[in-house]
């Protein structure tokens, strides 16, 4: 089970800090990504980390304003937003995949695809005001 957080109401050029929490299962080899989706729009991928090595991934609209990290400790993910901009406004989703089930290697394409992940959270809403 995934659980995000984190969400609120925020000032263009804000942040914000995200986190997804994992029960009943532990990151040992997983890819855990981020998602949003606007409405009337389609879910897209925003970031993603790998568990095991570290690797991380990022849409071209966010790369150098987010920054997604992992505590493996504590089962956490974290998507620290910076620089907030109003198309960033949407319901947040995490979502993780088990690496040793899917078998398949991350790749940036497969990051951003909603359908390479397995477990799904609930949505954290994030508005930014202009």
């Amino acid at each position: 089970q995934l659980q995000a957080s984190g969400g609120g109401l925020v000032q263009a050029g804000g942040s914000l800090r995200l986190s997804c929490a994992a029960s009943g299962f532990t990151f040992d080899d997983y890819a855990i990504g981020w998602f949003r989706q606007a409405p009337g729009k389609e879910r897209e991928g925003v970031s993603c980390i790998s568990s095991s090595d570290g690797d991380t991934y990022y849409a071209d609209s966010v790369q150098g304003r987010f920054i997604i990290s992992s505590d493996n400790a504590k089962n956490t993910v974290f998507l620290q937003m910076n620089n907030l901009k109003p198309e960033d406004t949407a319901i947040y989703y995490c979502a993780a995949t088990d690496q040793q089930i899917s078998g398949q290697v991350i790749t940036l394409a497969r990051a951003m695809d909603v359908g390479f992940f397995s477990s799904w959270g609930q949505g954290t809403e994030v508005t930014v005001s202009s």
